[in-house]
């Protein structure tokens, strides 16, 4: 894949489907030399500090010294490509200077102090920024990341240059990732590339980068789909190329005929790409109508509608399928005309219209705003401002605000995750101001979106004029308002009805204090239970040598960690027992099957779950981990049933508010538990198919419990799977696999 990040219809043929394995590795690129980076910098910039730039370069490569890379190059190379790749971005003397020296203070025995005595204040500042703090202490990889992001994000807040340099070495990193002999590691910064450093590209803008990172982890994450994929695209190359080409051509002469200068080119959609959208929507390959998207590139704005014009009067459009993005810019600033239509041959077509200037941004996101201004060089938020564009670190500052609530590191990570990933819905105030949202937000977004104080005293609201639930999902265009209460009153369940990280910590930031009554009780029962699966009491030994191994200050402190996740209850349980037999503590840390019963509230707590009532999970959707789930309480006392949000049996419900009880999962329902969950599939029918599904569930790591058949043509025929999964993030991933299975046309989850 190019650098660029596109797949050309030239695109090579993507490898044989094998076993999950490190990518070979590519040719080593030739090491940019002193001389060739000053050029390239002196190429835009030829006011660059050539001294300066001089210095840094032989300083990395004297601090480096002898240090090896894991390929084996000198480990100096890595800065220098670093700097390279911020180059073809075009970006300022003070950034290429940071990237050669991003990993000094890490790595070598250099300060702060020393970069700011030999470099000045500016660069000692952004190489601060983006070094990660490897010398801290901390009791967990996983929460050694966290702090690290919790660095990261203050840092960025202040500075767009430390995380164009970070993103550019997060990417020289994955290119070279299958030099790392351990499985464990390329599997752990493949994913938190995905997780993170994708998104963060995303959210400035930076497609370019964003693109070759999700390739590049999704090549190390899950080969097999991937060269699954490529399969498919291979064949579409060969029976679609040349129609490609004569609607490219169709186009262009349309435009032409009515005096509109353009460029006109297809492009082919990335493996990951296709595959996000194979686990969202419950569809097969074969039925994806945008494989191949258009792009026509104009001269001005105006002209970008006269396009439009153009091909709307040529071939008709899909309804529903227009977006205006010229008018409304998304969060990171892309801006262009979407549109699809039924072009030449049938042939359904989705077209993309900008003009160079929009391209570029679309691109290269916040790098395409560095220019020169008077006397120097540099990034020009003028410039930025004058072509349509709001601050890129906006959405990144909400994150601050996330970091002055409080919390756990962990929670930031939750945070960062909804910030980054969520796409965007257009709604606006009564006044007419306009709030742009994550798609997915409900009113209780809307109103931390406003105003913290707006949020905090939420008692209902209207949307478009009439009363609404507060779980309702917020539409493009609604006009909503919030109806006020004169004090805060902050539930604990009202976390389910947010998405944003912003109204999510100022949520938990109320509730903090109420809640540890909660988690004391379900870390006791925990530990209580897991020490009963052990044949232990809990009452019958003193839990002193746990408290002091895990520094509480009392039996609540303890059970309140356990309850959030924070100890497991086998940690607790080796410390009391540090000769437990294997068999005994095998069964104290079995793999729990979530369902029915007594230990049902160890997974589920929210309001309506008070002692007595029974608690049973809806067999119509057999909601799962990282499902949004409610509750509705039956009559005659048949306790409460937990259903997902998109249940369709909730429909019998709707005029019933008084049966509805909002519930969560709990920490104990994430870890160490497998749920039964329910995929039905239309398999063609042939010899070896259902086989094929079967291995497919296995490799992904489901376990079918049962299977049925039904609906038997000659053709196709469904079959039901009873597989049992971790969480619904798992469940989403055995889908999106079967679906890229050609013998498989469709793949859906129960819904009611």
């Amino acid at each position: 894949m190019s650098p660029e990040g596109a797949d050309p219809l030239t695109a090579t043929a993507a490898k044989p489907a094998g076993r999950p394995v490190a990518p070979a590795a590519p040719k080593r690129p030739k090491l940019l030399r002193q001389y060739e980076l000053i050029e390239k910098v002196r190429s835009y910039d030829p006011t660059a500090d050539e001294a300066l730039l001089n210095r840094a370069y032989v300083y990395a490569m004297r601090m480096h010294g002898s240090q090896k890379r894991a390929s084996g190059d000198p480990y100096f190379a890595h800065p220098i490509e670093v700097a390279g790749i911020l180059t073809d971005y075009r970006l300022d003397t003070s950034t290429i200077v940071t990237a050669l020296l991003h990993d000094v203070i890490e790595d070598c025995p250099v300060t702060p102090d020393d970069i700011r005595e030999l470099f000045g204040e500016e660069i000692a500042e952004l190489v601060v920024g983006v070094t990660k703090l490897s010398q801290l202490e901390l009791t967990s990889e996983h929460t050694r990341q966290a702090e690290n992001l919790r660095k990261f994000i203050l840092a960025i807040s202040r500075d767009v240059r430390v995380l164009l340099v970070k993103l550019a070495d997060r990417l020289h990193n994955m290119r070279t990732l299958q030099y790392i002999k351990s499985p464990a590691k390329r599997e752990r910064i493949a994913r938190e590339t995905l997780d993170i450093y994708a998104p963060l590209a995303r959210s400035i803008g930076c497609h370019r980068i964003c693109s070759e990172l999700e390739e590049l982890a999704f090549e190390h994450l899950n080969p097999v789909a991937r060269d699954a994929i490529g399969r498919r695209l291979e064949t579409l190359r060969h029976d679609q190329g040349g129609a490609v080409a004569l609607v490219s051509g169709e186009i262009a002469a349309k435009l032409e005929a009515a005096g509109i200068p353009a460029r006109v080119f297809g492009r082919e959609k990335h493996p990951y790409s296709i595959w996000r959208k194979l686990q969202r929507k419950s569809i097969g390959f074969s039925q994806l109508s945008d494989i191949y998207a258009f792009r026509v590139i104009v001269d001005t704005e105006e002209d970008c509608y006269r396009a439009l014009g153009v091909i709307h009067r040529a071939w008709p459009s899909v309804p529903e399928r227009f977006k205006d993005f010229i008018s409304t810019p998304k969060r990171n600033n892309y801006r262009s005309l979407h549109t699809t239509v039924v072009g030449p041959k049938g042939m359904r077509i989705e077209m993309q219209i900008r003009t160079e200037a929009m391209d570029r941004v679309a691109e290269e996101g916040v790098a395409a705003h560095w220019r020169y201004k008077e006397t120097s060089y540099g990034f020009d938020a003028e410039h930025q401002a004058a072509a349509g564009g709001r601050d890129p670190l906006v959405n990144l500052r909400h994150l601050v605000q996330v970091l002055e609530h409080g919390g756990d590191v962990e929670e930031l990570v939750e945070h960062a995750k909804l910030e980054m990933y969520l796409d965007q819905v257009f709604v606006f105030t009564p006044k007419g101001r306009l709030v742009s949202l994550p798609r997915g937000a409900m009113p209780l977004d809307f109103a931390y979106a406003v105003h913290t104080d707006v949020g905090d005293t939420c008692i209902g609201v209207k949307i478009n004029g009439e009363l609404k639930p507060l779980r309702t999902i917020l539409q493009n265009g609604d006009v909503v308002e919030v109806v006020r209460g004169a004090k805060p009153v902050v539930p604990p369940d009202w976390r389910s009805l947010t998405v944003t990280g912003r109204a999510r910590s100022a949520i938990r930031r109320h509730i903090r204090q109420t809640e540890r009554e909660e988690f004391v009780r379900l870390g006791l029962a925990t530990v209580d239970q897991t020490f009963e699966r052990a044949g232990k009491a809990r009452k019958d030994v003193s839990l002193r040598p746990a408290l002091e191994r895990f520094a509480a200050a009392g039996e609540d402190e303890l059970f309140e960690a356990v309850g959030r996740g924070r100890v497991s209850p086998t940690q607790v349980l080796d410390v009391i027992f540090p000769g437990l037999k294997a068999a005994e503590r095998e069964a104290a840390s079995a793999v729990r099957r979530i369902e029915d019963g007594k230990a049902a509230r160890l997974y589920v707590r929210g309001s309506g779950l008070t002692p007595g009532v029974s608690l049973h999970f809806g067999a119509c959707c057999t909601p799962v981990p990282g499902d949004r789930i409610v509750g509705i309480l039956e009559p005659d006392g048949g306790g409460l049933t937990v259903h997902t949000i998109d249940c369709e049996t909730l429909e019998a419900f709707e005029d019933r508010e008084e049966l509805w009880r909002d519930l969560q999962w709990t920490p104990e329902a994430e870890r160490n538990t497998v749920t039964l969950s329910k995929l039905t599939a239309t398999i063609r029918n042939a010899p070896g198919v259902l086989g094929q599904a079967c291995t497919v569930i296995g490799e992904a790591g489901g376990n079918i419990v049962n299977l049925r058949m039904h609906r038997r043509q000659s053709d196709f025929f469904d079959v039901d799977f009873d597989v049992e999964v971790k969480d619904a993030k798992h469940l989403t991933h055995i889908a999106a696999a079967l679906r890229a299975n050609p013998s498989i046309e469709t793949v859906d989850r129960a819904k009611g």
